[in-house]
């Protein structure tokens, strides 16, 4: 008999360790995260994650357009209707990855007195061929700055405009700031758009630009 309550007290406490490890067991599984669900679901996240993007220059809309997170400066441009023929395309990385809030600025051709365009970035040749044609049908004075040449303001930068008679620094740096806002100047009167320059400082400046 008393071999018989060892055997069943040995059994009931193997019975009470299998019952705790079986609760246990119970209580974990029903804490368990599904990892696999919360990749997904950041996944997801991330995918309609937008960014704000302002585009200006030589677009057909300028303004503030939206793009996915990680998405490319094409995309933004193609927002804003895609570039103008204006448009100098050769300076604009289209691949590039956008960044919340950046800017991205399209500048325009530059453009000759025969209708010629070409990259900002070598307008070197457009400014010397007008000063060259100017050169043979005015008078010594006439269409000269104080440097005896003309002065492209579609490709000047702000050195090259204070060699211009009446242009200061702060005239030149907002005939630059304009132009970037706005594109290029479609006309030497268009300079007049630009605040501080009236039509008697252009009377004075006429003979000296070019576009």
């Amino acid at each position: 008999m008393p071999m018989y309550k060892k055997v069943m007290g040995a059994l009931g406490i193997i019975l009470l360790l299998v019952a705790g490890i079986s609760f246990y067991d119970y209580q974990q599984s029903g804490q368990a995260v599904d990892l696999s669900t919360l990749s997904s679901d950041n996944k997801e996240t991330a995918s309609e994650r937008q960014v704000a993007v302002y585009v200006t220059g030589e677009v057909a809309k300028p303004g503030v357009v939206y793009v996915p997170w990680e998405g490319r400066v094409g995309d933004a441009i193609n927002q804003c209707g895609g570039l103008l023929p204006t448009a100098d395309s050769s300076q604009v990385n289209m691949a590039a990855t956008v960044k919340d809030g950046m800017e991205i600025r399209v500048k325009g051709k530059a453009i000759s007195k025969d209708g010629n365009t070409g990259s900002q970035r070598n307008h070197s040749g457009v400014k010397s061929s007008v000063a060259s044609r100017a050169s043979k049908t005015s008078s010594p004075e006439q269409g000269k700055n104080v440097s005896g040449e003309i002065v492209n303001i579609n490709t000047a930068n702000v050195e090259e405009l204070k060699k211009l008679k009446g242009i200061g620094p702060a005239m030149a740096q907002r005939i630059v700031d304009y132009r970037e806002a706005n594109g290029s100047f479609q006309a030497p009167e268009d300079i007049m758009q630009v605040k501080g320059i009236g039509k008697a400082k252009y009377a004075k400046l006429k003979e000296q630009i070019a576009i």
